[in-house]
């Protein structure tokens, strides 16, 4: 056997493999030989069914078969002999198999990329100390007051305002025609004012009454995360259904028993101040870990393998879906598609893969290695988060090799992040108030 590696960029490799005739003659022969034995055509015995016989019936089977063995074998032993580690599947278009030639086939691959020793020691980082205060209480509170809250429809005979929330079908339509990204939708509560579809949307249906229908022309802006829409001058059908009004709880000792194992409003807001306390905490984790890989993306320049990327991709864009279909969204309605998706997080797909390459990279750098303890810790921390046992989660990945050697590896990408941050300088800093005071806001619009 004959191999040739083809250098087409860092990670992508082209091997052209031939097997020489000698060697296809002896397997069509074996194949031969083998069918001979089972084969059933009328008028021979079994096993006396002359060569030229099968060749006739069974030809273009038995050539597709010992081609389809030929390339596997020699895929194999072509990647061992060149040492090389592939990635992902290979892209092989097999030729058709000739007796009396040496076959001849390519194999795409993609290798994982060669990354030099990091230099990770010594990075600049800040850490926010984050402080709760009674506001930020407060703030929760009202959330929690808000998804309490029951909506009653509002019996008086007066006009749509802003601020009302509003019971709505509508339609929209593109030089008369019913418009894909905006088909017809029923019974669509939207509050006034918060531009759920438009902000214009919402401002031309204000003063409209209930059982009333009205056509309202919108056009939707050039930035519109909808390219298809963006720029497009709309016209709506619009009817108004219902309007109602929001009402909300007392902030009270019964608002907290109903919002679980709370006696009095107290204790919710002490469970309240513990939950932000440990949100802080992943907050300004994760911030110091992204400021690690910001470092280490400008300390390395490496090609990323497409198929690590589509693999990355395909999980963020799966995660995506599951949200829309967690929370009752229609994709279609909302026009968004997997491949808008697949297009938005394309980047941060990218990103990702590099993050694990380059940990990756530092884990066999810094021979880091995992012991039984960091690996029962690890199933200590799902079990606080999971709501399962320890045991249980214990069992599920030893009942599962592969997912248990993701899990593993991600025990180690915390090793590894965790080295790194304890071999850099930390400057612990103030938060943004500013920053702070617009999340706020926009968590109690």
């Amino acid at each position: 056997m004959h191999v040739t590696v083809e250098e087409q960029s860092s990670v992508k490799k082209t091997l052209h493999i031939e097997i020489p005739e000698d060697q296809i003659t002896k397997e069509i022969d074996n194949a031969y030989a083998e069918l001979k034995k089972r084969a059933k055509i009328k008028g021979f015995r079994p096993g006396k069914v002359p060569r030229g016989m099968l060749e006739r019936y069974y030809g273009k089977d038995v050539h597709a078969d010992v081609a389809s063995r030929l390339i596997q074998e020699s895929f194999v032993e072509a990647v061992r002999e060149n040492d090389l580690k592939i990635i992902g599947t290979p892209k092989i278009d097999p030729p058709e198999l000739k007796a009396k030639a040496p076959y001849k086939y390519s194999a795409a691959i993609e290798i994982r990329p060669d990354i030099e020793d990091i230099d990770f020691k010594g990075l600049d980082l800040k850490k926010t100390l984050y402080t709760i205060g009674d506001e930020e209480v407060d703030t929760q509170l009202k959330l929690l007051q808000k998804n309490m809250a029951q909506h009653e429809k509002i019996e008086e005979d007066r006009p749509l305002t802003d601020g009302d929330l509003a019971l709505i079908d509508y339609e929209g339509f593109k030089d008369g025609n019913p418009f894909p990204d905006l088909q017809k939708t029923e019974n669509y509560l939207i509050r006034v004012g918060k531009g759920q579809i438009l902000k214009d949307f919402d401002d031309k249906i204000i003063g409209m009454k209930s059982g009333e229908q009205k056509d309202i022309t919108v056009t939707f802006p050039e930035d519109y995360f909808n390219k298809d829409l963006a720029n497009l001058e709309i016209i709506f059908t619009v009817s108004l259904n219902e309007i109602r009004k929001e009402i909300l709880p007392d902030l009270d000792d019964e608002l907290a028993k109903k919002m679980g194992n709370y006696e009095t409003l107290e204790d919710l807001k002490t469970a309240i101040g513990q939950n932000l306390d440990r949100e802080y905490k992943k907050r300004a984790e994760q911030e110091i870990n992204e400021q690690v890989f910001e470092a280490l993306l400008e300390k390395t320049d490496f090609e990323v393998p497409e198929s690590m990327v589509e693999y990355e991709l395909n999980g963020i864009v799966k995660d995506a879906e599951n949200y829309f279909s967690h929370h009752n969204v229609q994709m279609e309605e909302a026009g968004i598609s997997r491949d808008k998706l697949s297009e938005q997080y394309r980047d941060l797909a990218v990103k990702q893969v590099k993050r694990h390459l380059i940990l990756d990279k530092i884990i066999h750098q810094e021979d880091l290695t995992l012991s039984d303890e960091d690996k029962d810790a690890g199933f200590q921390e799902m079990s606080a988060s999971m709501g399962q046992s320890a045991e249980q989660i214990k069992r599920y990945y030893e009942q599962n090799q592969e997912q248990l050697e993701y899990f593993k590896q991600a025990l180690l990408e915390k090793q590894a992040i965790s080295l790194i941050i304890e071999n850099g300088t930390i400057e612990e800093v103030e938060p943004e108030k500013s920053k702070l005071s617009e999340e706020t806001d926009e968590k109690t619009e």
